[in-house]
This record gives C-alpha cells, sequence and structure tokens, in this order.
C-alpha cells in the first residue's frame, strides 16, 4: 500500500488524489460516499487483497483532492474525475474494468459509464444515489425545497482537539456509531488534516459537503439507465429499503438491462463502512 496519493488532472481545475491500496489481481477502483474519501475503503481493500489490486481515489473536494473554491461541485465533475483515474490508471497497466461505488460513489460510476460506454464491464454500487426525475425528495430535500442533509453539513463540526477526541465523538451518536471500528479509524485517520496546534480538521470542507448533497438531484444518470450493457450489482441495506436512496435500489436495478438488486440484511446506507469483511465478499462475488 502507498502511503501517498498520486495526483491525477482531471477537468475544471481539480486534481484527484489516488490511493494505491495494494493487493494481488485485477485492478478494482473504489469510489467513496459524499463527505468521505478514498481511504475509508482500507478496511475492504485488506479483505479483497489476495482477489484485487484496489485503487481509491479522492474525489473534487474530497480528501486530498485539489479543487477551486469555487467549483460547483456537480455529479457530472464526479464522473469526470472517475474517466480521469481510469485514464491515468490505463496509463501504468493497470485500468480497471471492475469497480464498486458506495452512494455518491456508485452513481459516479453509473454517471461515467454513461459518458464513455464500455469503461466497465462490471460494477458493484452499494445504494447509488440515482434518483428519478420525478420524486420529490432525492438526497433530503423535502417538499418545500429545502435539503436537510446539506443544512445538517454545514453545521458539521469541522474542527477536534485530537484524533481521539473525534473517534470518542463519532462513535457515540449517530449516524456515525454504526461504523465498523477499522472504517472509523480509517475516516478519522485520511478524513482529517494535522493542524500546528495539535488538533485535527476536515479534510471535506462543510460548504462542499453541502454543495455535493444540493446538486446530488440535478444529473440524469436514471433517464440513461436502459442504454447501458454493464454488468452491475445493485446493493440496498436491509434497513434503509423504504427510504433515501435504498427505497430506489430495486427500481435502479430494473432499468439496468444487465442489473439486478441484492440486500445486505441487518445494514443500512454505511453498509461498507459497517461491515467491510461482508461487503468485500459481495463485491467479490458481483464483479467476478
Amino acid at each position: 500500500m502507498a502511503t501517498t496519493p498520486t495526483l491525477v488532472d482531471s477537468t475544471d481545475g481539480v486534481r484527484i488524489a489516488l490511493h494505491d491500496l495494494g493487493g494481488a489481481g485485477p485492478p478494482l477502483l473504489l469510489t467513496h460516499a459524499t463527505g468521505f474519501c478514498g481511504r475509508v475503503w482500507e478496511p475492504v481493500a485488506a479483505v479483497l487483497a489476495d482477489r484485487f489490486h484496489c485503487w481509491a481515489p479522492d474525489l473534487r473536494g474530497h480528501g486530498d483532492a485539489v479543487t477551486p473554491d469555487d467549483h460547483s461541485m456537480s455529479w457530472e465533475g464526479f464522473a469526470r474525475d472517475v474517466l480521469a483515474t481510469v485514464d491515468h490508471l490505463g496509463s501504468i497497466g493497470q485500468a480497471p474494468e471492475l469497480a464498486a461505488g458506495h452512494s455518491k460513489g456508485g452513481a459516479s460510476l453509473l454517471l461515467a459509464e454513461q459518458a464513455r460506454p464500455g469503461t466497465f464491464r462490471a460494477l458493484y454500487c452499494y445504494e447509488p444515489v440515482v434518483f428519478p426525475h420525478a420524486l420529490v425528495a432525492p438526497q433530503g430535500a423535502g417538499a418545500t425545497g429545502g435539503n436537510y442533509l446539506a443544512d445538517g453539513a454545514r453545521r458539521r463540526r469541522g474542527r477536534f482537539p485530537s484524533r481521539a477526541e473525534a473517534i470518542a465523538n463519532f462513535s457515540s451518536k449517530p449516524p456515525f456509531d454504526v461504523l465498523h471500528p477499522d472504517a472509523l479509524a480509517a475516516y478519522i485517520e485520511h478524513g482529517f488534516a494535522d493542524e500546528d496546534d495539535g488538533s485535527i480538521v476536515l479534510k471535506c470542507r462543510p460548504e462542499n459537503e453541502a454543495r455535493t448533497y444540493e446538486m446530488g438531484s440535478q444529473h440524469r444518470a436514471f433517464e440513461h439507465l436502459a442504454d447501458m450493457t454493464t454488468q452491475v450489482t445493485v446493493a440496498v441495506g436491509e434497513l434503509d429499503v423504504e427510504q433515501g436512496p435504498g427505497m430506489v435500489a430495486p427500481l435502479i436495478a430494473a432499468a439496468l438491462p444487465n442489473g439486478r438488486a441484492i440486500i445486505e440484511p441487518d445494514l443500512g446506507h454505511f453498509g461498507p463502512l459497517e461491515d467491510p469483511t461482508r461487503i468485500a465478499g459481495a463485491i467479490a462475488t458481483a464483479v467476478s
């Protein structure tokens, strides 16, 4: 596993931070959810190390990616980040035909495949944020047009005196209290930057996270699912089947010519971070 990311030029002045998570076998691209970073996939990659060589980018506005301050955080931009990552990996003999994504990460993979058909042979998408445009409440938007996820992101505490205090805070209350200890540790270790006074600060600025949520209903991935030929497994947590992205997962799978939906028992929207071992096995089955 490489400890220093490779900066890869994307579009709009963005430079993606690409992390080599190691492993042996065909390359597997892993894309993160809103507010997280590529290296939260480390616990999953560790389980897959004998079957795949895992790579995980920090997409625009997240982790160690370099992003202009005034960027809109459009989701088509996340797709362009994915394609830039694929192109870079191809240039070093690691072109990934297989990929897995969580939430926004799953949507980014679907948008990338739609923009450049044939990029991926098989995808595993855990609760991708891909809503039919007619639905009222994508990404937390209510009937009045508000967005509670964006509002919550702007109120998010962005600084802690130490990593130990951050872990204590996140592990004691929803929604992060469901995360596996290894996944939470990876988030705190790599999703926060060290300050000179010893404190830590979020790498994904609350405003970037909020704008990401606000843009989540603007893309049109759902309307183009029928044009895709890639094999896609759409996973949903059993605890999330009646709300948010989990609610539309069966619709996404049904709209895909080569899609199938699976339910992961006892998991919610953070499934890959709740049970990395089980999700690693599901990914291996889906893309193999």
